[in-house]
């Protein structure tokens, strides 16, 4: 492939709702360009980009892939992305990458809640933007109805070049509103024609907002607009790629992926109107490692070398393949650069690039391109590489924070190490996957984005590293505590010939205040009726007794020890023997002073449109729930509420539900709390049934 300059690159993330026809319209741009002779489809596992067998069984992306197009001598970098809300992360790492964004929009469906995320995740990065209405071939579709949903959604940037013609409720062309000109398909091209009659009360106002647009965007232009001036097609086009860049104007078009109608003009529109690297990030913001201090990163082949890892593929076949990005300079193959994350040196052999599992080889990655390497000893997602000699640390990916919780156990005892090294080769290709082990409840713990991104964690180590797994409810962690204080004696006497084990100690037990320490201990021994030598003997008996409660088991917390008394035998007594006393003591105080049961209390953020907030409040009262207070958050509402850990569980696929996947929240934990006492019944019950 040749190499190209920044000036003629296009880093484009394809964004939208799941099933809205990312995928579909991306393997028609290449069917376009040239790259397939037919066209491949998602039914018959045959797309570029859908190319995991997880992706061909399921019938929908799962992974971000990259598509190079080479068109009108330039090179579109194509990153087509999930739509599914539960791999987000993968949306994530191509919108940190790219220039600009075409969001997908179904004729039929319209504007759906995935457009809406799609619009966030490019507004977070600040990205220009396009739709592109698709289905235009469905008599259902119409794009009337969807301007009206994006105007009505994301306001007066919204500008459509282009007015469909049809012929008997089909779609035949359209009417270039920029030129004013017509377009009718004819089988894989596309001709000028004569715009129908009829049209013009149609065209008038699509017209209209467009020379608004292109108005707005300059003062001598608004100018001119007022006195009735006619603007010539450059000063319209330069106002309109200058617009799309400010994110003033967002271009509408539209066709069909299926029939391959209107993508030859999108991607001339690509080339038009989205912007180079080099005119969207000619400068991004880096830190220097050893200073700490902000740098400007110039996106220029002639600087030195700087590189984000923002993807990585595993394959127990081929090894590892880390897709990067170069913000500036040029990397090379047989090239040495640092890892400034992890402060090691990475030796490059072999530079390719993707078009999805293909990989061709190339000599270097200019400035603004994007390529990938394979087999890297030691980088990750989200590290950079750059120049020895000039040291830069570029921002990572900010993935969404995983929260759907499952225990995992094997299908096949013996399987534990196999399940773990599994897991491990995942997380490095999808940091949304975190591990955490609960030694507590003898459970490994697997937190994911949603019960889908669960769902094929578990297929693909079953696909790729042959074990199989099942996901359980998480064991929740209990505590227990007491409620008043009592004082209780611990006595271990026995004879057994020679040498007999003497302890005796009294001690007082209350409530500590503290349910973060286990227990508090002191001794108020007077007149040496424990010798001091034994005070940590009797420290260890509460020591280890802490760990097992009298309720159901559960550790203890927030209790104090006082050691008031006792008695000893010059002969008998030893460590052993006190430390046996304590834990006699402890037994029979835990039960004496009103034993309870704690549980898990979480605090939890809720950010959804005003619309659901009842909805949300009454479902967080339903789960136990204490609503603290709201607050706005951009143009939604934060609800902080406190609920018991316990009521959490499936909350991030309750939360999609009530609120169509508007709805976000984070949860952290707070404290332990007294359970209600049907609560206590009900643990101390399954705790029984375990044993």
């Amino acid at each position: 492939m040749k190499i190209y300059s920044s000036e003629q690159i296009r880093n484009v993330a394809l964004l939208g709702h799941g099933g809205s026809g990312k995928t579909t319209l991306s393997e028609a741009m290449a069917n376009v360009a040239g790259i397939t002779k037919r066209q491949g489809k998602i039914e018959e596992g045959n797309t570029i980009s859908d190319f995991d067998k997880e992706e061909i069984k399921r019938g929908f992306s799962i992974n971000t892939s990259c598509i190079p197009i080479e068109w009108q001598d330039c090179k579109i970098n194509l990153l087509d992305t999930p739509g599914y809300f539960d791999f987000m992360g993968e949306a994530k790492e191509a919108t940190r990458v790219a220039d600009s964004a075409i969001i997908i929009v179904s004729g039929k469906s319209g504007v759906e809640v995935g457009t809406e995320k799609a619009w966030e995740y490019a507004e977070e990065m600040e990205i220009p933007k396009m739709v592109f209405v698709t289905d235009m071939d469905d008599d259902q579709a119409s794009l009337k109805n969807v301007l009206d949903q994006l105007r009505d959604i994301f306001g007066k940037s919204i500008a459509p070049f282009q007015v469909p013609i049809k012929e008997g409720e089909h779609f035949v062309g359209f009417v270039n509103v920029v030129k004013m000109q017509g377009r009718k398909f004819i089988k894989d091209h596309v001709e000028q024609c004569d715009i129908p009659e009829g049209m013009a009360s149609e065209l008038e106002p699509v017209r209209e907002m467009i020379l608004e647009a292109v108005a707005e965007s300059d003062e001598e232009l608004m100018e001119k607009y007022f006195e009735g001036e006619q603007f010539t097609l450059e000063e319209i086009q330069t106002a309109l790629h200058n617009g799309v860049i400010e994110g003033t104007i967002v271009p509408v078009l539209c066709g069909s992926g299926i029939l391959n109608t209107g993508v030859q003009v999108l991607l001339n529109s690509i080339v038009k109107y989205m912007p180079a690297p080099k005119e969207e990030n000619t400068v991004v913001k880096g830190l220097d490692p050893n200073t700490g201090e902000e740098i400007e990163v110039t996106c220029d082949k002639d600087e030195s070398m700087s590189a984000l890892i923002f993807k990585t593929i595993v394959d127990p076949y081929i090894g590892r393949l880390s897709l990067f990005r170069v913000y500036s300079g040029i990397l090379k193959a047989d090239s040495s650069y640092l890892n400034v994350n992890k402060e090691d040196s990475e030796r490059i052999s072999h530079i390719y690039v993707l078009r999805g599992k293909e990989q061709i080889e190339v000599k270097e990655i200019r400035a603004g391109d994007i390529g990938a390497v394979a087999k890297l000893s030691n980088t990750s997602t989200g590290d950079t590489l750059c120049d020895k000699k000039r040291p830069v640390k570029l921002n990572g990916i900010d993935f969404p924070e995983s929260l759907a919780c499952r225990a995992v156990f094997p299908k096949t005892k013996g399987d534990e190490e196999k399940i773990s090294s599994g897991l491990h080769k995942l997380m490095e290709e999808d940091p949304t996957i975190k591990v955490v082990l609960d030694s507590e409840n003898h459970q490994e713990l697997l937190y994911g984005i949603g019960g889908q991104h669960l769902d094929v964690i578990t297929s693909k180590l079953e696909a790729k590293f042959k074990v199989g797994v099942d996901l359980k409810k998480p064991k929740v962690p209990y505590r227990e505590t007491i409620k008043k204080k009592v004082k209780v004696q611990g006595k271990h006497k026995k004879q057994s010939g020679g040498h007999g084990q003497y302890g005796d100690v009294h001690i007082e037990f209350e409530p500590s205040g503290d349910r973060e320490t286990p227990y508090i201990f002191e001794e108020k021994i007077f007149g040496g009726s424990v010798p001091k030598n034994y005070f940590p003997a009797v420290e260890k008996g509460l020591q280890e007794s802490v760990h097992h409660g009298v309720i159901a088991g559960y550790p203890v917390v927030g209790v104090k020890a006082t050691l008031v008394d006792g008695s000893y035998h010059p002969v008998d007594s030893s460590e052993m023997a006190f430390k046996i006393a304590t834990t006699q003591a402890f037994k029979k105080g835990m039960v004496e002073a009103t034993p309870v049961l704690l549980e898990p209390i979480v605090s939890v953020k809720v950010i959804v449109p005003d619309a659901y907030m009842g909805d949300i409040i009454g479902d967080l009262n339903k789960r136990r729930g204490r609503v603290l207070g709201m607050n706005p958050a951009k143009g939604k509402q934060e609800i902080i509420a406190e609920v018991p850990q316990s009521e959490m569980y499936g909350y991030s696929t309750d939360l999609r539900s009530m609120t169509q996947s508007r709805g976000l929240f984070t949860q952290k934990f707070e404290r332990y709390d007294e359970a209600p006492m049907d609560v206590q019944e009900k643990v101390i019950e399954a705790k029984k049934n375990e044993e």
